[in-house]
């Protein structure tokens, strides 16, 4: 297999994986209708499945603590775990002792539940639990199974009350508040269930979550979330951070393997940066050659990404942390709501 070209000024072409299927979901490839009998069978699986949740023919695990979903109806990132994370910091807040759990997207561990600690490898639980473990340093574990993730965290910490990264498709787990992330950009795309379009559930859904939080530009009953990029920090030297003024003097390489990669190029560019943007597809398992641009310029990635880039990045490797911002609104109906409902 041929290798990426590099250009003579050591730029080699943004990498298309992935791609195509946004181009498909979230155009208007007329190609998608195509598709349409296979989404309404999609549909009637799904239904059908969901049925036989409300109906008691398959059990639901009720924890007894609270559980509040964090997820998202269409495929691929909208961006949850930093409104994870902001969650873990906001009820630590009020008092309460909260534990995450995720599926462990990506993960290799020969057994499940995992337990995820800061230092644990994201190889084998998955790069998001790791991120989650550092950033909150509140107990994490992962399971395909989040009901069994959830029993496993229960049963090794103190915890009154759970966040759930992703799983509002997880029927079988019980909860007391779901809240779902849309990309304020992308929305739902075509609006078409799999594999027509990008949605998990029908658009109907998000009628029966307690919020929905848009990634960016929020739309009528919605909540804003905003990034916040914070100064970028040298992966071989933690202790080391730049502004990103420092930056702004030559071109920058920005590798992105997130569900949007596009959203992370964006927020550079509004510091003033000048970037050659790297598209790799979400959860990609990084190499060394990945990185590997034939020039010496500065490498900016995600935090995510950083994590499975931290045994082989040289020195001109630099993550940048996000911190989610929410609005006052979302703050206090969501205190309100578990007011009566978390046991001290």
């Amino acid at each position: 297999m041929k290798k990426p070209r590099v250009s003579a000024r050591g730029r080699r072409p943004q990498r298309r994986e992935g791609r195509w299927i946004d181009e498909f979901w979230y155009g208007r490839n007329p190609l998608s209708v195509l598709l349409l009998p296979f989404s309404w069978l999609f549909w009637l699986i799904l239904s059908l499945r969901r049925k036989a949740y409300t109906s008691g023919l398959l059990a639901i695990y009720h924890a007894p603590v609270p559980v509040i979903v964090v997820g998202n109806p269409t495929v691929g990132g909208s961006g949850k775990t930093p409104l994870v994370i902001w969650l873990a910091g906001f009820l630590s807040s009020l008092g309460l002792r909260p534990g995450i759990v995720a599926r462990g997207y990506g993960g290799r561990a020969m057994s499940w539940p995992q337990q995820v600690r800061p230092d644990s490898d994201p190889n084998a639980v998955g790069e998001e639990a790791v991120l989650i473990a550092r950033r909150t340093r509140r107990p994490v574990a992962v399971a395909p199974d989040r009901s069994a993730a959830v029993q496993a965290l229960l049963a090794h910490t103190d915890c009154n009350v759970v966040i759930s990264d992703d799983g509002l498709q997880h029927y079988g787990l019980g909860r007391a508040l779901e809240i779902a992330v849309i990309d304020g950009v992308r929305r739902l795309g075509n609006q078409r269930l799999l594999p027509a379009g990008p949605l998990r559930e029908p658009p109907s859904r998000l009628a029966e979550v307690d919020f929905v939080v848009a990634n960016g530009k929020a739309g009528r009953n919605e909540f804003a979330m905003k990034y916040v990029p914070v100064s970028p920090r040298n992966l071989k030297q933690r202790e080391l951070s730049m502004p990103f003024e420092a930056f702004r003097d030559a071109q920058v390489h920005a590798v992105a393997g997130i569900g949007n990669p596009r959203r992370f190029f964006t927020m550079l560019k509004d510091k003033g940066l000048k970037i050659i943007p790297h598209s790799f597809p979400d959860h990609h398992r990084f190499r060394a050659s990945d990185l590997e641009f034939g020039d010496e310029r500065p490498i900016l990635m995600t935090e995510k990404d950083a994590i499975k880039c931290e045994a082989f990045a040289s020195e001109r490797c630099w993550l940048v942390p996000i911190t989610a911002e929410l609005p006052e609104a979302f703050a206090q109906r969501l205190e309100n709501l578990l007011n009566g409902d978390v046991d001290g």
